[in-house]
């Protein structure tokens, strides 16, 4: 089993930094995500690993090893692309076969580990036809067959399911799943822009963020598991990129501190948020956040004008007019009977709301759950 270790790692092109100060250790058997949104590095990080990058400044070392002088072949890892990258004419078994081959397997073994591949990806009646034969999740599922029969320490994935069509996406992250399970022993990297993927998959997630005007700033935002990074965002940037539909969020100022947590007022509204008030004062201006599933629509002291509606079938997505707000509060709900112009009452509850000073770190709300870590610059 292969632990990957990213100490200090950055990377610039043409001097502008795209990495900075990754410092990270992917453990045995893990599936590990890395997303966050264009621009921030996320392939290049995986490219990286993979060796087909070089560091401009750290070290990246598999099981101990530093393999920043290691050719890609030499490092035991199998990469995962975006664009399939298939032989148009070549039938899938033999895009399966093709890097073993290269390397003078002999042919009994190459085809005993076709025919498991095979097996494990349910393409046992596809491996005569030719790409061009094939549906875009089955593609996917020979460039995923050609990585397994390679028996690698670690797969990498670069946005695989981003050519798919919605419903296939799904279907393909239930088969990618399934085959982590299956593979239990190998690591497992995977790049993705969408937090849906990243939440669904991850054993662990590392969400990086742009370096745009930020040149010194680490690139990581924050390192966890998908629920500890959802309950306990670390910061703005991760709270409003962590959740669909995204944080909303409340330009506030306290008014009063307590035990039990912190007064505010914003647009003429008066909230409180259970959190910790340490290190707060009275009178400082603050971001509040609350998420649109953990608004209470119809109940509550509060009250707004609906200014859109948005019918989703099993729910609805419900836009609250705040005098004076630049933007709405965007509410989920089961109800299907609110109409633009109805003034609802509402609620945000005091235990789902999250504060963020002014550089952006996020107020202790409680004790973070186990398996996350924080980065420490703001967003």
């Amino acid at each position: 089993m292969t632990r990957i270790e990213l100490r200090r790692v950055g990377k610039h092109f043409a001097g502008v930094p795209v990495l900075n100060d990754i410092s990270l250790a992917i453990e045995p058997g893990e599936f590990c995500v890395f997303v966050g949104p264009s621009g921030c590095g996320k392939s290049t990080l995986l490219r990286l690993i993979a060796g087909l990058e070089e560091a401009t400044s750290g070290e990246i070392a598999i099981d101990g090893i530093v393999v920043d002088e290691l050719p890609p072949a030499a490092r035991n890892v199998a990469m995962v692309f975006q664009s399939y990258a298939l032989y148009p004419h070549m039938t899938a078994q033999e895009n399966m076969a093709f890097g073993l081959r290269h390397h003078k397997l002999p042919a009994g073994e190459i085809d005993r580990r076709v025919a498991e591949a095979a097996r494990v990806l349910d393409l046992q009646e596809l491996l005569q036809r030719r790409p061009r034969e094939l549906s875009g999740g089955q593609r996917q599922r020979v460039a995923i067959g050609r990585a397994i029969v390679r028996k690698p320490k670690v797969f990498l994935f670069d946005e695989p399911l981003s050519n798919l069509d919605a419903a296939l996406r799904v279907r393909m992250r239930l088969e990618i799943s399934r085959l982590q399970r299956a593979l239990g022993t190998a690591s497992m990297v995977y790049v993705t822009h969408d937090q849906v993927e990243a939440m669904t998959l991850a054993d662990r997630i590392v969400l990086l963020q742009p370096l745009a005007g930020r040149p010194h700033a680490p690139s990581v935002a924050q390192v966890g598991s998908p629920l500890a990074l959802y309950h306990h965002p670390a910061n703005r940037f991760v709270a409003g990129f962590i959740g669909s539909p995204a944080m909303n969020f409340i330009e506030a100022q306290i008014t009063a501190l307590a035990g039990d947590g912190v007064e505010a007022v914003a647009h003429g509204l008066r909230l409180h948020a259970r959190l910790s008030p340490q290190g707060l004062a009275a009178g400082e201006p603050v971001t509040l956040g609350i998420r649109p599933e953990h608004i209470g629509v119809g109940r509550g002291p509060l009250r707004a004008r609906v200014s859109h509606v948005e019918r989703l079938g099993e729910l609805s997505h419900v836009y609250l007019e705040l005098p004076g707000a630049p933007m709405p509060l965007l509410a989920k709900t089961p109800r299907d009977d609110i109409a633009l112009g109805d003034v609802l009452p509402f609620e945000l509850p005091a235990g789902q709301m999250h504060l963020f000073r002014a550089d952006g770190l996020a107020q202790p709300r409680e004790r973070p759950p186990a398996g996350q870590s924080a980065g420490t610059g703001p967003p």
